[in-house]
């Protein structure tokens, strides 16, 4: 028979499927199962109301052998099959789709799920063979036709026989180049690998023939070589069971196999959802986060299925990046795929999932928090910068919502709190929610700006990651109490009567003020009498937005130069021994600068800060011992 060429530019389409559309090559075999599934699913739904099909379903298979010697791959079905007209017409108009066609003819929406709908992933198999045959008898037909091809050149379409309805395609290998080891799609562990990998779930026995050597009667030295049947697939996906169906070492088993962690997960999260996009998803926290969770190079998101057949391995869109911890998948039917089954057409039903999926997640862990607090601070430990950054990030746009999510730890509960827990013990007369930052819990303590806080009977957060005094500032307050640092310029702790006398003492000290200020020229803004010190000579705090904290946070990344400050103000305890001795002195005494350049190294070390010359620090304290 004469070769026919394909319609619609057969040579510029293919060349531009085969090139352009798939991303990888071995996508080829989840095109050929998932059609060999639609052909199953077509025969299943006519023996519903057809006695003579003659089949169960469970006597439905697809099979798969591979031919080392010939280069022969072949996958079979024993599906409708197609008629020599359905062939001439789905295969030689490209992007013809005959499951299409069949579901606007048939209403098939109660009775079974086809996936297929574009006609081309079956030319995929262009992309690893260089011929092509499909073997076919269709339902109901005495006959059977052969359609082959090379590819751009054209097809042929011969008389055949074919014993029973189905079809069969049989590629032809390619063979091996410097960038492609064609090879490997003629390997039992390869095939399998890639039916776990995109088929896992296809409904029907994914079925091939695996010759291989085991020991004889249980003696390791002597073996035999043996062919047997493998069923590759698992065929029923766990996340479409019912949940009263599954153990908790059902899910914890699929966890670690599927992706490959040791540990059992901390939670499980399995719902469907309904709507506009009806879903299934299946959601893990794991216990730990992985290796290189918090390098840019990993990768977030969730395995997508539609309708068994995985999609993409990794669907950021699902995702938040403060929810990057989660592991899982998602399987819809009703997502919108593009030619190539790998990317959708539209990203509303993406986000309408994904909206439902952060709610949910959240909702579990607040659960979590709420219901089993010892698991839930275990959680927090492994994943608390991904929450805090989530505050922080996009200006705050989520801040009102993952805010009732992160912990402090409370100076006078000695336990990590939520933020409504704080607020919830405020005593009545407190205005603010306190906070102190610190690389620790226990040098927050020791800070002096938190003396007057903690005199008063108010309970200070201590802030120890170093995003957290940015995503505090960002949160601003919670249930309508604003957030207060110990070292904010005003603290408004006093009494009027107590601030009165501050102004006083300021205004009968400020030529001595002014002077320790000339001494530490360049290094404050300015110097003052506190309010918020109790025992301690003296502490350096900030004016302005940028925090003693946030500058040490911004001078340690790899890209500072160290030229962005914070607006340092040192302040002296009025009431401390220390400030008797700088008031006895003249303002053009030599012992001004030496005393203010003492403080101010003393307040530096207590912040935690270098400071510049430790030589001068030192000899300036021998020469007061002496």
């Amino acid at each position: 028979m004469a070769k026919k060429q394909f319609k619609a530019e057969s040579r510029r389409i293919l060349d531009l499927m085969i090139d352009s559309i798939y991303t990888h090559k071995e996508i080829f075999l989840r095109e050929l199962i998932s059609n060999a599934s639609d052909a199953i699913d077509k025969l299943y739904f006519l023996s519903l109301t057809d006695d003579k099909v003659g089949k169960n379903r469970e006597d439905f298979e697809i099979r798969i052998s591979a031919d080392k010697d010939k280069r022969i791959l072949t996958i079979s079905d024993n599906g409708i099959g197609m008629t020599k007209e359905e062939l001439d017409e789905n295969l030689g108009t490209i992007a013809k789709s005959g499951t299409l066609a069949f579901k606007k003819e048939h209403d098939t929406s109660d009775a079974v799920d086809i996936i297929g709908q574009f006609g081309v992933g079956f030319y995929s198999s262009f992309m690893v063979a260089d011929d092509v045959q499909v073997l076919s008898r269709a339902y109901g037909s005495d006959e059977a036709w052969l359609w082959e091809s090379q590819g751009r050149e054209g097809y042929t379409l011969t008389k055949a026989e074919k014993a029973d309805c189905g079809t069969v395609i049989t590629l032809k290998i390619k063979q091996n180049t410097d960038d492609e080891q064609y090879d490997t799609y003629l390997d039992y562990y390869k095939i399998s690998s890639l039916v776990k990998q995109y088929s896992d779930y296809i409904r029907y026995p994914i079925r091939m023939e695996h010759t291989h050597t085991r020991p004889k009667n249980g003696d390791p030295k002597d073996t035999e070589t043996v062919t047997e049947d493998e069923t590759l697939n698992s065929m029923i996906p766990l996340w479409k069971k019912a949940k009263s169906e599954l153990k908790d070492e059902d899910y914890n088993e699929f966890y670690k196999s599927k992706f490959h962690d040791f540990e059992d997960p901390l939670l499980t999260i399995h719902f469907s959802g309904e709507g506009v996009v009806s879903y299934d998803a299946l959601l893990y926290i794991p216990k730990n986060p992985p290796y290189d969770f918090y390098a840019k190079e990993y990768q977030r998101g969730l395995q997508l299925y539609s309708s068994g057949v995985m999609i993409m391995e990794k669907c950021a869109d699902l995702l938040p990046d403060y929810f990057g911890f989660v592991s899982g998948l998602v399987d819809s039917s009703d997502l919108s795929l593009n030619i190539s089954r790998e990317l959708l057409q539209h990203d509303r039903q993406l986000k309408t999932i994904a909206v439902t999926l952060k709610k949910r997640i959240k909702t579990e862990l607040k659960k979590l928090m709420d219901n089993d607090r010892e698991k839930y601070e275990q959680f927090y430990k492994s994943f608390k910068l991904a929450i805090k950054y989530g505050l922080y990030s996009e200006y705050g746009m989520n801040k009102d919502f993952l805010s009732d999510l992160v912990l402090y730890h409370s100076a006078a509960q000695n336990k990590l709190v939520s933020l409504k827990e704080y607020v919830d013990a405020m005593k009545e007369d407190q205005k603010y929610i306190y906070y102190v930052s610190a690389e620790t819990v226990e040098r927050a303590m020791k800070l002096p700006q938190t003396e007057r806080v903690r005199d008063q009977g108010y309970d200070i957060l201590c802030m120890t990651d170093d995003v957290d005094e940015f995503a505090i500032r960002m949160l601003a307050s919670y249930m309508e109490k604003t957030f207060k640092s110990v070292s904010d310029a005003d603290l408004n702790l006093v009494s009027d009567e107590e601030k009165q006398a501050q102004e006083r003492a300021q205004e009968e000290n400020k030529d001595m003020l002014a002077a320790l200020k000339a001494a530490l020229s360049g290094k404050v803004k300015d110097v003052r009498l506190s309010d918020r010190l109790k025992s301690s000579p003296v502490c350096l705090t900030s004016d302005g937005p940028l925090s003693i904290e946030m500058e040490k946070v911004l001078a340690s990344m790899p890209v500072s130069d160290g030229s962005v400050k914070a607006e340092r103000v040192l302040e002296i305890n009025p009431a401390h021994p220390v400030f008797n001795v700088l008031s006895t002195l003249g303002t053009d005494d030599a012992r001004v600068a030496k005393y203010a350049n003492l403080l101010y190294d003393q307040a530096l070390l207590i912040e935690g800060l270098p400071i510049e010359d430790p030589v001068a620090f030192s000899n300036a304290i021998c020469e007061l011992m002496v």
